[in-house]
């Protein structure tokens, strides 16, 4: 079929998977009432449970949280999730989640699963979220976001390896009427937004519209890989000292169509002008950009009461990325072996790849004290076209070799060509009420790739509710990351692709208890230890000078725990707290694995000051971040910093205004660069004190 064919029968037919929704018990929805625990989660199984029961160590972040904090972007409420800090990669300054200790000094983020509504966010070439794309992600539209801490395969498959991210948008219901809102900051940020809800003929209708730009931080980098270069073949190209370029300018947009059982649903994320970060060789580049798109549409449909104890649904979802850039690699005047480059080293990767991805499940309720859960899918990803262009060819030693003009090298020599890649698999899942108090949730699914082969992965999970203010949960899962196209395929002789590796794989064990001490106070500890195998990595060839190729080599291990604290101190002050601590060990060099904090502190305190007014303060300790092996550097730098958030109370008439400081008071926060030739030998600086100030008007 034609793809234009294709494209508009996904956008009138296709859709995201819908969990059945069952109903809880009376108890268990007496015992919500008593001891305040309103949270539910869906992803831990599928359908709706209550947060201290699903069989998962999970978190809940709803739009009341996004709002009080002042919360603009999607990488500030990440930061609060216990276990996980939002680093920074050099190239474009590429926000990595790292959770666990699991996914900390690389320039891709796969270990992490992010959902949009259900559906995979994942780009094939990366195996990540969109390197360009994922920055000034908008909050406003976001009704609830999920995350599981720890291994999510065996109900989302592939990359759902250290956690999964649901994020939930608003439907026609969550939105009462109409909202535009307008915000300026720091940075020369300027937005505005205008958030929608009503109906059209039998159909309900939500939508949303964002658009904004932002010259992004400007801190100094004081020395850059071409400082390194200058000192060894004796020029001065670099432009460092120098600031970081993180500028774009964001267009969202989202609109959903509902009728009974029916949701349609179709998403644009666009960013455009983005600025390289460091450098996408480390060096400073304040001239090169990158354009990126994701386009998605989704059909679900769902019937909770399909026939006596049968729910049903099914899922057929389209999307669309493409990313396209132009970068200065080095300055100009930049010397290699091979040559000079008098107007720099010019290089110009874009991608373009859809992926279609249909599934359906049941679930059956008729056997006494169980609840099953059976699903199958299918997922074809293509990378369906390539283009290389830049002034420069790659020896086989990977050496850059000065071409003169930029040209197309698409055919001549392309970082990738057009990759594709198909899955189907099948997934069954058991909720077992095998003694009072007590439940077990056990389940398997089996993935078959068609590059790599089959992989199945179990988890199984035992739920006791001790008293009705103890719960506690005993865990096991495994988990596996699938290889991205780059590293399977890519043509970089820097780095090659190579297409017999296999997936990552982990295993992980932990052990939660949810107290809650009175009806006021909620304490939760968990205690986790993984361990990761035939971990992905770029390994020197065996002849000197000619590059790298990617094997499966490797393992590493980890171990450590998460407290939270949830004190509702009085009716107008709220006190949220947690802490993590971790260790991961690289089994090969028996050293710390690196990059990730050990310590983790976040505090936050929400306190209604009178009747139209708000104060926020948050707290942000990140401290006792390793260097790598082979990296002798000091390790990094621990930071502290404060954000505070005041704002005005909706409902009080049709205004509402917020002012947010971040980093109150300016500290230096630096992310870790990498180690190889210490190419940004004093880390990445992270922005200093930004205010926001942002005004909403319901109409």
């Amino acid at each position: 079929m034609h793809f234009c064919s294709r494209l508009i029968l996904a956008l009138h037919l296709a859709l995201p998977a819908l969990a059945a929704s069952a109903t809880t018990s009376n108890e268990e929805e007496d015992l919500a009432l008593i001891y305040g625990d309103k949270s539910s989660i869906s992803i831990a199984t599928g359908k709706p449970l209550s947060l201290r029961r699903a069989p998962a160590v999970a978190s809940v972040i709803t739009a009341e949280d996004i709002r009080a904090q002042g919360f603009t972007d999607f990488d500030q409420v990440m930061e609060i999730i216990p276990g996980m800090h939002v680093s920074r990669a050099a190239i474009a300054y590429f926000p990595a989640y790292v959770m666990r200790g699991i996914g900390g000094g690389g320039v891709t983020n796969p270990h992490i699963l992010v959902l949009q509504n259900g559906i995979p966010m994942t780009t094939a070439y990366t195996g990540d979220k969109g390197q360009m794309l994922w920055r000034s992600i908008s909050v406003e539209n976001i009704s609830r976001i999920e995350v599981i801490r720890g291994p999510g395969s065996a109900l989302y498959g592939a990359d759902a390896f250290s956690g999964v991210i649901n994020i939930i948008t608003k439907t026609a219901d969550e939105i009462p009427g109409t909202y535009v809102g307008a915000g300026l900051g720091s940075e020369n940020t300027r937005d505005a937004w205008v958030l929608h809800s009503g109906q059209w003929g039998v159909f309900k209708v939500a939508a949303y519209l964002r658009a904004g730009t932002t010259d992004g931080q400007k801190e100094i980098i004081s020395a850059d890989a071409q400082s390194r270069n200058d000192t060894l073949f004796g020029t001065k190209a670099s432009l460092a000292p120098g600031h970081v370029n993180t500028g774009n300018k964001p267009v969202d947009a989202n609109l959903e169509l509902a009728y009974g059982n029916w949701r349609w649903r179709s998403s644009l994320l666009a960013r455009d002008s983005i600025g390289t970060g460091a450098g996408v060789s480390s060096a400073l580049d304040p001239v090169g950009t990158g354009a990126t798109e994701r386009l998605t549409s989704d059909l679900s449909w769902s019937e909770p009461v399909f026939a006596r104890d049968w729910a049903l649904g099914s899922t057929l979802s389209y999307m669309y990325y493409t990313e396209k850039s132009s970068l200065q690699l080095l300055p100009p005047g930049a010397r290699l072996p091979t040559g000079v480059f008098p107007n720099g080293m010019i290089g110009g990767p874009s991608r373009w790849e859809r992926q279609f991805r249909a599934s359906a499940f049941a679930s059956y309720t008729g056997w006494a004290d169980h609840q099953l859960r059976l699903g199958l899918g299918h997922d074809d990803v293509n990378l369906y076209r390539t283009q290389t262009i830049k002034n420069f060819l790659l020896s086989p030693a990977g050496i850059p070799i000065p071409t003169g003009s930029v040209m197309d090298y698409s055919t001549i020599q392309p970082h990738i060509l057009p990759t594709r890649r198909q899955n189907d698999y099948v997934y069954v899942q058991d909720e077992w009420n095998l003694a009072t108090d007590w439940t077990m949730t056990a389940g398997v699914r089996h993935d078959r790739y068609s590059d790599f082969g089959g992989t199945s992965n179990p988890r199984l999970a035992l739920v006791w509710d001790a008293s009705h203010s103890l719960t506690a949960k005993l865990l096991y899962g495994r988990a596996f990351r699938a290889p991205a196209f780059n590293e399977s395929n890519g043509l970089n002789p820097v780095a090659n692709g190579n297409p017999n590796l296999k997936p990552e794989r982990i295993a992980t064990s932990e052990l939660a208890l949810a107290w809650q001490a009175n009806k006021d106070v909620l304490l939760n500890l968990n205690v986790f230890r993984y361990n990761m195998q035939d971990i992905i990595r770029a390994v020197p060839n065996n002849v000197p000078g000619t590059g790298a190729t990617f094997f499966n080599t490797g393992n590493q291990s980890g171990h450590g725990l998460e407290a939270e604290l949830n004190w509702d101190v009085h009716k107008d002050l709220k006190l949220i707290a947690n802490y993590s601590y971790q260790h991961s060990l690289d089994e090969t060099s028996q050293l710390d694995a690196g990059y990730a904090p050990h310590h983790h502190l976040y505090a936050r305190a929400d306190w209604q000051i009178n009747k139209t007014w708000s104060l926020t303060p948050q707290l942000n300790w990140v401290a006792d971040r390793k260097r790598a092996a082979g990296d002798n550097r000091p390790p990094v730098a621990d930071y502290t910093s404060l954000d505070l958030s005041l704002r005005t109370q909706r409902g009080r008439g049709n205004w509402e205004f917020s002012a947010t400081v971040r980093n109150l008071f300016n500290a230096d926060i630096r992310e870790p660069s990498l180690a190889p030739g210490l190419a940004i030998p004093n880390d990445l600086p992270v922005a200093p004190r930004t205010i926001y100030l942002q005004a909403v008007y319901k109409l």
